[in-house]
């Protein structure tokens, strides 16, 4: 076994227990935390498959932005509101009964399709070494992205910044308690 399989597993292996963590704790403050955890293994997941302007965009948005407003909402909300979270039914109920048994089947056609495909025979992937279009490990993608971002897409790159910028100020106009008169 070489080394990139073996951190590809223990990627995936960490990506999977975070995430089953997450959906099955009540505490929501190490459910946040180990949800940083499993974005994080995922990232490892882009960088070992050489994507890595993906691999950057994960930290980037879902690390640094999504997360961080989910951190922000946690630290808004009231103490009943925690509280009434934290005291909700169990994980596995009749009233779940039906999303467990469409896990299941995702989970059983998963399998399926892992046990039954036959990856290193794809005509695209054998038609791509044939041509030699394929991406070396010395290879850099983001090189190209910045250039491009930077010159011929500047105009919608700043017009996206200002719409998200005019989103986050809308959210923090919305998230203050108003001062009864």
């Amino acid at each position: 076994m070489t080394m990139e399989q073996i951190l590809f597993y223990l990627m995936a292996v960490i990506a999977i227990a975070s995430a089953l963590y997450v959906a099955a704790t009540r505490n929501l403050v190490r459910s946040v935390f180990m949800f940083f955890v499993t974005l994080m293994a995922i990232a490892g997941l882009f960088v070992l498959c050489m994507a890595d302007f993906v691999a950057i965009t994960q930290v980037v948005i879902y690390v640094g932005g999504i997360l961080v407003l989910i951190i922000f909402a946690f630290m808004l909300s009231g103490r009943e509101t925690l509280s009434n979270l934290q005291h909700q039914s169990k994980f596995i109920s009749i009233s779940k009964l039906p999303a467990l048994i469409l896990a299941g089947l995702f989970f059983i056609v998963l399998l399926n399709i892992i046990l039954k495909g036959n990856i290193s025979g794809l005509m695209w992937t054998e038609k791509a070494v044939l041509t030699n279009n394929v991406i070396s490990a010395k290879d850099t993608t983001i090189d190209n992205i910045g250039v491009n971002l930077m010159s011929n897409y500047l105009l919608p790159f700043e017009a996206i910044s200002i719409l998200l910028m005019m989103a986050l100020v809308g959210a923090a106009h919305l998230s203050r308690k108003e001062r009864s008169a």
